[in-house]
């Protein structure tokens, strides 16, 4: 009775673990643009993240002349979705 109980574990595990693969294999590509490695954004790439966050405001806001639009998310988590990723040289 115990092999049959652990051989129908294992198979339950097996099952859930394909699910969880099938599922992150059909997710959705990133769609969230990359923060730019530009002019503007590239002293941000060397600050520490929660450092550079807090600059975001500076330009995009109201007063920045580069606001962010209306439904976007929280504000003081600019890198948790704008990913830092410098282009290969």
């Amino acid at each position: 009775m115990n092999k049959k109980k652990t051989f129908i574990y294992n198979v339950l595990f097996l099952i859930g673990a394909a699910a969880i693969l099938i599922f992150l294999w059909m997710a959705p590509p990133e769609t969230t643009a990359k923060l730019p490695y530009d002019d503007n954004h590239r002293a941000f790439f060397d600050m520490p993240k929660k450092e550079a966050e807090k600059q975001c405001t500076q330009c995009h806001s109201n007063e920045g002349g580069m606001p962010l639009p209306e439904k976007h998310p929280p504000k003081y988590r600019c890198l948790f979705c704008h990913k830092k990723v410098k282009p290969e040289t």
